[in-house]
């Protein structure tokens, strides 16, 4: 009992860097750990052995990584005689092989006496990860720039028996995926307005940065784009879970649009001006405006008040009247 307590107290203590060591060990690969392979990989390693783990680009959408260390039978009967260390200061995805390190110890854990150890380890504040009876969680952080890491099994005895030197251990490194996803905004303004301000909200709060990438709890948000100098823009999007949604927006000034519907062959007058283009949406200044459709020889006339920053859709409706009498 008094080794594990010392163990845990240990892997507790990811807080700082403990140490410089400068070791010798074998390199039996690495593992990338993504959010989008929950699966996580497996190495198996001797107690001489270590592996590299570094994170994917999209690393913002972990929680932690979890380390699950499947441990062979017969250590049992040899327990406390093999530790295991994380270190950090590596820069780069070394090839497999013998290699002198001189990295700074984060953590380190006399691997316990029984089948199975599984300790998930925290990349951010807020992780919400919990120790329980069959997982332990560091009080500590490692942030995600501290990547990679070196996870190292070591010899805590000397002269250990051939036994103990064939013994193998598989190493599981998993993902701990938060649910939430990125929105990545692109908002284009007119050439001539490229300096006009506007305000972005999400879900009611401003965002004073909308042009950095911005993580966001899965499911259905709402998008508002407010100025004077633009209309107003409202969208609906959704975020899915470690997937980052592209959203592009383009803003408008506010002059008035007229979009106006009719029969063919119908001609219309906008404050007795000709339209040669209906189909095309017509700006107009706001105010006081007079409309006037004309088919053959009848003429219906319309006046309408304009105001800055709306869309005004104006449709000629021809219909028949029937009656039974």
């Amino acid at each position: 009992m008094k080794v594990r307590l010392y163990a845990l107290a240990c892997l507790l203590s990811i807080l700082a860097p403990l140490e410089a060591e400068t070791f010798r060990t074998t390199l039996k690969g690495s593992i990338e750990v993504s959010p989008h392979k929950p699966e996580g990989k497996s190495l198996t390693l001797t107690y001489i052995d270590s592996v590299v783990v570094s994170l994917t680009q999209d690393a913002a959408f972990l929680r932690g990584i979890e380390l699950e260390l499947k441990v062979p039978q017969i250590y049992l009967k040899y327990r406390s005689s093999v530790g295991l260390s994380i270190y950090k200061g590596n820069k780069e995805i070394l090839k497999p092989g013998v290699i002198d390190f001189d990295l700074e110890r984060l953590a380190f854990e006399i691997i316990p006496a029984k089948l199975q150890a599984v300790y998930q380890i925290p990349l951010r504040q807020g992780h919400g990860l919990k120790t329980s009876p069959y997982v332990t969680v560091p009080t500590g952080i490692i942030p995600p720039q501290s990547f990679p890491l070196v996870l190292r099994l070591m010899p805590l005895i000397k002269g250990l028996s051939e036994e103990v030197e064939t013994m193998e251990f598989v190493l599981t490194v998993r993902p701990i995926v938060a649910d939430e996803g990125a929105l990545r905004l692109n908002i284009k303004t007119p050439e001539a307005m490229k300096d006009r301000p506007f305000t972005v909200l999400i879900d009611g709060a401003v965002i004073p940065d909308y042009s950095k990438e911005r993580i966001l709890k899965t499911g259905e948000h709402h998008l508002s784009i407010v100025s004077e100098d633009f209309r107003t823009e409202s969208r609906t999007f959704f975020i899915e879970r470690a997937k980052t949604a592209d959203l592009t927006i383009d803003l408008r000034d506010t002059t008035p649009l007229l979009v106006f519907e009719a029969p063919e062959n119908t001609k219309i007058f906008f404050d007795d001006t000709l339209v040669t283009n209906p189909r095309q949406s017509q700006l107009v200044e706001p105010g006081l405006h007079t409309v006037r459709f004309q088919v053959g020889d009848y003429s219906v006339i319309k006046q309408l008040l304009i105001e800055k920053g709306k869309t005004y859709r104006i449709a000629l409706i021809i219909d028949v009247d029937i009656k039974d009498e």
